[in-house]
C-alpha cells in the first residue's frame, strides 16, 4: 500500500518505521532537507523536500496513488489544510494530527466532515487517556483496551513475593473466582502464548485479558492494587498533562503539576482552576520534596525531554512512591528506563505509530471480518487484534474445539454485545461479535487467517 507521511517529526518518524516493517511503500515529506536526508539514509522511504500543503510538492510525492495520507506535523491547520489538498487530489483515506484542546469534539465532527477527512488523531488526548487507565489501576504497566472500553488487555511483571509466582495456569483458574485469561507471557527475550500447564515465574512480563470490572476485581485479590489514587503529581505542563490532569479532576483527584515555563502555568491555572501549579523546575529535588512527593499516590513524569524523565522518576521511585508513570518517546531510551527498574512506560509516538499501522492493515485485508483494533505488546515481540465479525466470515457458529487455530495465536476474548466472553472450546463466533486474537511472532490481517486449514 502506497502511504504518505507530512511532518517528520517524532510521531512522524515513529509512523514511517512501523510502515516500513510492515512493508508499505512509504514516502516521507518534510520542509527541512537534513532531515529528509536523515529519513531516507535510514528508511527504505522516499523523501520529497517541501511544504505538505503545496500541490507541487503533492503531486511530486504521487499523491494520486496514494491509499492513505497522513499529516503530522506540529501545525494543525497545515494538516488539515495537507489533507483537505489531498482528497481533492486523489488520495484514498486522509487522516489529520489534530492537537488543540480548542478544537473540542463538536469543532471536530464539523470540520472532518466538511474537509472530508477519514479520521483525526490527538496523541497527547490518546496517551491521556492510557495514563489515566493506568493511574486506575495501580500496578499494571500497560493497559489496552478493545471494545469501546469494556474488555482491556493488562500487562504486568511478577514480583517474587506475587502470590501467582510458581502457579501453573491451571491452578490459577481454580485459585481465583475472577474471569480472566493469562494469554501472553514474555520471559526474557521469548514470548509465550501459555497452556494450562505454563507455571509463572518471577520477572514474567504476563497479559491478562479480562473486563474492566474483572481486572479491577484480580488486582485486588492479588494484592495488587490496594487503595485508589487519590494524590497525583504531575511534571511538565504540556497537552497531555492538560487533558490528564481534566480528566483527573473529574473523578475527584488532587493534582498538582509542576512546570518551569510560566505561559504553561498561567494556561493551566487558567482552564484548570481545580489543580494546584507550581512554577518551578521539575527536575529539582528540593522542589519535588517541597511539594509533597513523599506523600502523593502517583507521579507522572510528562515533560518534553526523555532523559529528564527518567531521571526523576528513578528519584521519585527512591522516595517510595507507590506509581510511577515515565513518558518516553525514543525506544533506545524506553528499553533503557526498563533496565533501570521503571517498569510503567508510556511513548505517544508508539501509541499513534501503532494506530495508524492497525488503520492502513485493516484497509488492506477486510475478508470476513474488519479490524477495530491493533496494539503491539511485549517489546514488540506480540500483537493483540480486535476484529468485527460479518455475515460472511467463513467459520461463524462452529464451537472453538471443532477449529484448528495456529500455533501461537489465541483467540482471547469475544464480546457480544456488551457481555464479554471468556471463551472455551464450546464457545463460538457469531456475527457482530467483537474477537481479541493474540498472536506471537506472527502479523494477522484478517480474523480467517487464524484458522490452521490443511
Amino acid at each position: 500500500m502506497k502511504i504518505i507521511i507530512v511532518g517528520c517529526g517524532k510521531i512522524g518518524t515513529a509512523i514511517l518505521a512501523n510502515l516500513v516493517d510492515e512493508g508499505h511503500e512509504a514516502v516521507a515529506i518534510d520542509n527541512d532537507p537534513d532531515i529528509i536526508t536523515e529519513i531516507t539514509n535510514i528508511y527504505d522511504v522516499i523523501g520529497v523536500c517541501g511544504n505538505g500543503a503545496d500541490g507541487e510538492v503533492l503531486e511530486e510525492a504521487g499523491i494520486a496513488d496514494a491509499e492513505l495520507f497522513a499529516a503530522v506535523t506540529d501545525s494543525d491547520e497545515l494538516n488539515m489544510l495537507a489533507c483537505f489538498l489531498a482528497k481533492r487530489m486523489g488520495a484514498s483515506q486522509t487522516i489529520a494530527r489534530i492537537r488543540n484542546p480548542e478544537y473540542n469534539d463538536k469543532n471536530l465532527s464539523f470540520m472532518r466532515h466538511q474537509l472530508e477527512l477519514s479520521s483525526s488523531i490527538n496523541p497527547e488526548k490518546v496517551a491521556a487517556r492510557e495514563l489515566f487507565n493506568l493511574i486506575k489501576l495501580p500496578g499494571a504497566m500497560k493497559i489496552e483496551s478493545f471494545a469501546r472500553g469494556n474488555y482491556e488487555m493488562i500487562e504486568l511483571k511478577l514480583k517474587a513475593e506475587s502470590p501467582i509466582v510458581d502457579c501453573s495456569l491451571w491452578e490459577l483458574r481454580k485459585k481465583y473466582d475472577q474471569k480472566f485469561l493469562v494469554c501472553v507471557v514474555q520471559r526474557g527475550e521469548e514470548v509465550y502464548i501459555p497452556d494450562g500447564n505454563f507455571v509463572l515465574k518471577a520477572g514474567d512480563r504476563i497479559g491478562i485479558a479480562a473486563s474492566t470490572v474483572e481486572g479491577a476485581k484480580l488486582f485486588r485479590a492479588l494484592g495488587i492494587m490496594k487503595k485508589q489514587v487519590k494524590n497525583v503529581m504531575i511534571i511538565g505542563a504540556g497537552r497531555t498533562s492538560y487533558y490528564l490532569a481534566s480528566k483527573l479532576l473529574n473523578v475527584g483527584a488532587n493534582v498538582t503539576i509542576i512546570e518551569k515555563d510560566h505561559k504553561r502555568c498561567k494556561f493551566i491555572a487558567d482552564h484548570l482552576p481545580g489543580a494546584t501549579v507550581i512554577e518551578g523546575d521539575g527536575a529539582s529535588q528540593e522542589i519535588l520534596l517541597e511539594e509533597g512527593l513523599r506523600s502523593v499516590d502517583s507521579f507522572i513524569a510528562l515533560t518534553g525531554m526523555d532523559e529528564q524523565n527518567i531521571l526523576v522518576s528513578i528519584f521519585a521511585q527512591s522516595n517510595k512512591v507507590p506509581q510511577v508513570i515515565t513518558k518516553v518517546n525514543r525506544p533506545e531510551l524506553a528499553s533503557m528506563a526498563e533496565n533501570l527498574g521503571l517498569d510503567t512506560i508510556i511513548s505517544p509516538c508508539k501509541i499513534i505509530s501503532d494506530r495508524l499501522s492497525g488503520y492502513a492493515r485493516a484497509l488492506e485485508n477486510s475478508l470476513g471480518s474488519e479490524m477495530e483494533t491493533l496494539y503491539t505488546l511485549m517489546d514488540d515481540k506480540a500483537e493483540a487484534l480486535e476484529f468485527i465479525v460479518r455475515e460472511d466470515f467463513e467459520e461463524l457458529d462452529i464451537p472453538l474445539k471443532e477449529l484448528s487455530i495456529k500455533r501461537n495465536v489465541l483467540i482471547a476474548g469475544i464480546i457480544r454485545g456488551r457481555k464479554p466472553i471468556i471463551p472455551t472450546g464450546d464457545d463460538f463466533i457469531h456475527e457482530g461479535d467483537h474477537v481479541i486474537v493474540l498472536a506471537a511472532g506472527k502479523r494477522i490481517n484478517t480474523l480467517t487467517e487464524i484458522f490452521d486449514k490443511r
